[in-house]
């Protein structure tokens, strides 16, 4: 979730990369087009964002195999920092040119190259200024909820999402919900959520602690 391409075990990286809810889906024109269009809007002169938010993951099965809690800050274009609370405390922090994966209970930190890292992933969406339609191709659904849902699938063939969907309610982000390549779904539900708030710059930017291992995935 999340929203990041893993390379290492989910323990470690908590799937940032987030984002789809699979089952019967009805498709509706209307409600289709109105939903590409509020993703668009929203993206749209979207320069910093905060929320809290709520990670649900399952595995192929169905079980749940982890929640979490914590907060996210994004500032366009290239900056992430989405900081999970204790018990699973983690960093992740993208600073527009490599991604930081902290471990605090390990102390270890791991990273690598930003554009490998976030390709294809909701973390793309979300602080990439490139087009919409040059990273996922867009398909409108109607889940009979009160959200109006689009589903994006990534256009690179390195990715390991096999698809998003995105949840808005009233115009707002509500949900993000992904699928990878093992089967694996996370679900995250945003709370709090502040459209264009002032961010600190030292938000993203990375602090080794003392000691520790500092590993270099690419």
């Amino acid at each position: 979730m999340l929203l990041l391409q893993l390379y290492r075990r989910p323990r470690r990286w908590l799937s940032l990369v987030v984002l789809v809810w699979l089952g019967c889906c009805l498709t509706s024109p209307a409600s289709a087009a109105d939903a590409v269009a509020t993703l668009k809007q929203y993206l749209t002169g979207l320069n910093s964002l905060s929320a809290d938010f709520r990670q649900i993951t399952l595995a192929a099965g169905g079980e749940q195999i982890m929640e979490a809690r914590g907060q996210l800050y994004l500032r366009r274009p290239g900056r992430m920092r989405w900081e999970y609370r204790p018990p699973n405390e983690q960093l992740i922090l993208a600073d527009g040119k490599r991604v930081y994966v902290e471990d605090k209970e390990l102390n270890q930190v791991s990273h690598r190259s930003q554009a490998a890292a976030l390709e294809g992933t909701p973390a793309e969406l979300l602080v990439s200024d490139r087009p919409i339609e040059q990273m996922f191709k867009l398909r409108e659904f109607d889940r009979g909820d009160e959200r109006d849902w689009v589903e994006l699938r990534p256009k690179s063939k390195e990715s390991q999402v096999v698809r998003l969907q995105v949840g808005f309610v009233g115009g707002k982000l509500d949900t993000l919900v992904m699928e990878d390549r093992f089967g694996q779904l996370t679900r995250f539900i945003f709370t709090k959520v502040r459209r264009n708030p002032a961010l600190a710059a030292s938000l993203f930017q990375f602090e080794q602690r003392p000691g520790g291992d500092f590993l270099q995935m690419d």
